[in-house]
């Protein structure tokens, strides 16, 4: 399935898009968006730089934030980092809401199925990157992709160890009392290979394993899943931004510190799942000095499923 080339907006709702590099093809597998109230999820950032960005809102004052999972398929690999946040369209009051429920409609449209995918590798935990992993409460928590080792941080798993989802809101419990019945779950450490080409970057801080993968074709290339240790484009340029979903703030910014390291390295692309339409992109130095974001031509497969 091939499309246009484009680099889309970053306020616009995400496409369906993917890039090619090598004997790697990535695809964002767009689940919908969270619309978000800049003031109270961002409350560090100053109101300045949202007037000057008035392009990035809706007419109802929210900032778009898109999510879903990325398919990577490397060598005879077929992996899924992160799966969204499932079906719901729910209203977190001052904070905002959320519109999601097509990653699987998504999936099928770029020709793969759940069955396909032989590891789901979890950024983090919290509801709008595990959503998908196991059917929904009330249910009997059957993994939505059935042939899939699951993996995650030992440091993300260890406050869940014994099932409990303990004080972390953001986490959903079915999906906590889920893993912890999961004879086959893989839990990996800082700089672990998690399949051939794919390293695992332990980037705590969002969460307590928080973790980014670098993804690296035959000849080098190389494109890095940031996770939740960026949500916003403006972050790169500003590493003490946080939001309320950041657990430690020290943390975070360590992490961003070293991601922006790693992707100032020669022949290497970032993806941010809530980067709206612009997710693919190089980080480079702005006209003030400050790293920025600069998004690559992709494949659009699909509009945005929402």
């Amino acid at each position: 399935m091939t499309g246009a080339l484009s680099v889309g907006r970053e306020g616009d709702y995400a496409a369906v898009r993917s890039l090619t590099f090598d004997d790697v093809i990535v695809t964002y597998v767009v689940d919908g968006v969270l619309l978000m109230r800049p003031d109270t999820f961002f409350p560090a950032i100053p109101a300045e730089h949202w007037s000057r960005h008035p392009e990035l809102f809706t007419t109802a004052g929210e900032l778009p934030m898109s999510a879903g999972g990325l398919l990577v398929e490397i060598a005879d690999t077929t992996l899924l980092v992160d799966a969204g946040v499932g079906a719901m369209t729910t209203d977190f009051g001052s904070i905002g809401r959320a519109d999601c429920g097509s990653l699987l409609d998504v999936l099928q449209a770029v020709g793969r199925r759940p069955e396909d995918v032989e590891l789901l590798a979890f950024t983090h935990l919290h509801f709008d990157h595990a959503g998908w992993a196991f059917s929904p409460p009330g249910t009997q928590g059957a993994k939505t992709f059935p042939n899939a080792r699951y993996a995650l941080a030992r440091r993300e798993w260890a406050p869940y160890a014994e099932g409990e989802p303990g004080s972390e809101v953001a986490t959903a419990s079915h999906v906590i009392s889920a893993l912890a019945s999961d004879p086959d779950l893989v839990l990996i450490d800082d700089n672990d290979v998690i399949v051939p080409g794919v390293r695992a970057i332990v980037t705590s801080g969002h969460s307590p394993g928080h973790t980014s993968y670098v993804i690296t074709s035959r000849t080098g290339r190389r494109l890095i899943v940031l996770g939740d240790a960026f949500h916003i484009t403006g972050q790169l340029g500003h590493p003490h931004w946080l939001s309320v979903a950041d657990a430690d703030a020290a943390g975070v910014t360590a992490a961003r510190r070293r991601l922006l390291a790693e992707l100032s390295e020669p022949d290497t692309v970032g993806f941010g799942f809530h980067f709206g339409d612009q997710p693919f992109g190089r980080v480079v130095s702005g006209v003030d000095g400050a790293p920025a974001w600069v998004p690559v031509p992709t494949s659009v497969l699909a509009p945005p499923p929402r």
